[in-house]
């Protein structure tokens, strides 16, 4: 089960909270992964842990083209092959009021969190075409569906993520591949820790108050949310694209 032996297996933002936990999950499973993340060392030190030959690459994905050339830089590093799997983790919180946010803050978060998230996208998936199948898991967020509290542009970006895994998957079902997300609730990770902490409140009241609007009381771990990426990147999830996977202890049931 969750066999991925012979697979190659990009994540982006592999170098903590869901994305590395994502990374690891696909490993143990057998695939080749390749790590990309802004800091050399900590690619290095998730890679050190590794132990299918994985392969890392430094990136920003947040200026113009980032994206394109990101994915220029996966098919030089596979030779032309390209990947089976793509994890679409990077990303960035951002909490502003309607009132406080600027161009500036709308145009980052989007760069990021949706512009280059599809451009490495489009630019990484003719090979899965070629092969006839393909898994592209885009990792999203319950802000998609909630609406929260001073997140407008943040919950933006989620919500379009959740469409275009919809469209894409329209698009590129009749060549096998699949497109899916998953819409995580509260997850405590070390870059959520370090934003809770920049507005100038204590994370672990943060966390309280999220565990106490979750049906399960608790808050999420990364390792949940990447064997949900393990599942939708295996063939035990092979009738399924174009669809969110919402994995917030349920929290948006009521």
């Amino acid at each position: 089960m969750f066999e991925l032996d012979g697979k190659t297996a990009l994540v982006t933002g592999a170098t903590r909270g869901i994305g590395e936990s994502s990374a690891r999950a696909l490993d143990a499973a057998g695939a080749r992964v390749i790590l990309s993340g802004r800091t050399a060392s900590d690619l290095a030190r998730v890679a050190g842990e590794l132990s299918n030959e994985p392969i890392t690459l430094e990136a920003d994905l947040s200026p113009p083209g980032a994206g394109t050339q990101h994915a220029k830089q996966v098919l030089e590093a596979t030779n032309g092959e390209g990947v089976d799997i793509i994890v679409n983790n990077a990303g960035i919180p951002m909490r502003r009021t309607p009132e406080t946010l600027s161009e500036e803050d709308f145009d980052l978060v989007f760069s990021i969190n949706v512009r280059s998230l599809l451009m490495l996208t489009i630019g990484l998936v003719e090979p899965m075409k070629q092969r006839g199948e393909g898994s592209i898991v885009n990792i999203s967020s319950v802000a998609s569906l909630r609406g929260p509290l001073g997140r407008v542009a943040y919950a933006g970006t989620k919500g379009a993520v959740d469409a275009m895994t919809r469209a894409l998957a329209t698009d590129w079902g009749n060549w096998g591949v699949r497109v899916n997300s998953i819409c995580p609730g509260s997850i405590r990770t070390r870059a959520t820790d370090q934003h809770i902490e920049s507005l100038g409140l204590d994370p672990e009241k943060a966390y309280e108050d999220f565990a106490d609007d979750s049906m399960l009381k608790r808050n999420g771990k990364p390792i949940e949310i990447a064997y949900g990426a393990l599942f939708l990147a295996s063939n035990e999830s092979s009738f399924m694209t174009g669809t969110e996977i919402v994995m917030d202890g349920g929290a948006t049931i009521d």
